[in-house]
């Protein structure tokens, strides 16, 4: 008798009851072994990443990341700091004058404007003042007593000569001219410190304002028919733009790395591409109370006016060069709100440093402290060392 075959049935589901228990099999090797990600070691066990020995850690044989991780040496080279502040074009206050009237009185014309450039003696602007007629007045008067004492002083010499004039009588005379002199001197230099001593004398009262120095008309305060009545009241002020100033304002926290004659680059909103180089003219003693701020000034001949005040600068400060370690700026890690880098200190250990980073220059930064130059520093994949 023999054996009958198993029905189509039966045979469907062996099948797929052996298909189920080889997937088992797969899926509990997969969790077992970290479907392949962690490898083995060489002695059948897990493969591990890194090793923590006290400061240091270790990267062992058949870790993944000795895939990931580039040293290199740290290099010397020599770094000049720079200093990238804001600044602005400001005239030069040796070469601005304020624009005074000597008296009082009413502006009956203004003869320049705002911006305008003049010359020096250039007349600026025409008043009516009655101080003015007082003291040519006063002068007249002194150069006409001037005149007859001078007379009398000649007549009473010659009296003396011949006896008809007594010495008491020459004595006074030589007084009253002395006195005469005197007050002529008096009002010929009161005529002088007020610009009026060539002018002429018809216009008794009309006081000729003049440039004091040939410039351009930079602030504007007063209009025809305005009453001056305070001579200290500047009616406009007049600079000498031939040379600028740009100033630039440092941080407090700066103050101590600019000095006199560091080298500076300006460049100006107004004109993209164009970069003035100088040097540092002044450095103030005194911080601005305000912004707590000091000001370096840099001066710029200016033939063709191009650079006018109050226009938007940059400068650009750079130290004098000097040797510093330099890695690469993707070696730099944040740990704890402090700047660290891994060095290699052995073959595959590494050890954590703290940095100091002085000056950032593209792809490279300049470290003040916490490595030396040769040391092996990780500059690819350090992320995987940091905790």
């Amino acid at each position: 008798m023999s054996l009958s075959q198993p029905s189509p049935t039966a045979a469907g589901r062996l099948a797929l009851w052996g298909g189920l228990g080889l997937g088992l099999l797969l899926l509990a090797a997969l969790l077992t072994h970290g479907f392949g990600l962690l490898g083995r070691a060489s002695g059948g066990g897990e493969a591990v990443m890194l090793v923590h020995q006290g400061a240091r850690i270790l990267v062992p044989e058949g870790s993944a990341l000795r895939q990931r991780l580039s040293v290199s040496p740290a290099q010397l080279q020599p770094v000049s700091g720079r200093l990238v502040l804001p600044a602005q074009v400001e005239a030069d206050p040796a070469r601005t004058a304020a624009v005074l009237t000597p008296l009082a009185g009413r502006l009956l014309e203004l003869k320049v404007a705002l911006g305008d450039r003049v010359t020096r003696g250039q007349v600026l602007a025409l008043l009516d003042s009655p101080d003015l007629g007082q003291a040519l007045d006063d002068d007249a008067k002194a150069a006409d007593a001037l005149k007859l004492a001078t007379k009398n002083l000649a007549r009473q010499e010659g009296q003396a000569k011949i006896g008809a004039a007594s010495e008491r009588d020459v004595d006074q005379a030589r007084s009253d001219h002395t006195q005469a002199l005197a007050e002529y001197t008096r009002t010929q230099a009161r005529l002088q410190a007020i610009g009026a001593a060539a002018e002429p004398r018809e216009g008794r009262r009309l006081l000729a304002v003049r440039a004091p120095i040939a410039g351009s008309v930079t602030t504007l305060a007063v209009a025809p028919g305005t009453m001056v009545n305070d001579p200290s009241q500047p009616l406009m002020t007049i600079a000498d733009l031939s040379t600028v100033w740009v100033t630039a304002l440092v941080a407090e926290k700066d103050a101590g790395s600019v000095a006199k004659g560091q080298r500076a680059e300006v460049t100006l909103l107004a004109y993209p591409g164009r970069v003035l180089r100088g040097q540092v003219l002044f450095v103030s003693d005194v911080l601005e109370p305000d912004s707590r701020r000091d000001k370096v000034r840099i001066a710029f001949a200016n033939p063709d006016y191009r650079l006018r005040p109050n226009m938007f600068a940059t400068v650009t400060l750079y130290a004098p060069e000097r040797a510093r370690v330099v890695v690469p700026t993707s070696a730099l890690l944040m740990n704890n709100d402090r700047t660290s880098v891994f060095v290699a200190v052995a073959p595959w250990t590494f050890e954590r440093r703290i940095v100091e980073p002085e000056l950032e220059e593209g792809q490279t930064v300049a470290i003040d402290s916490g490595i030396r130059p040769g040391d092996q520093v990780v500059v690819r994949g350090g992320i995987l060392l940091n905790d």
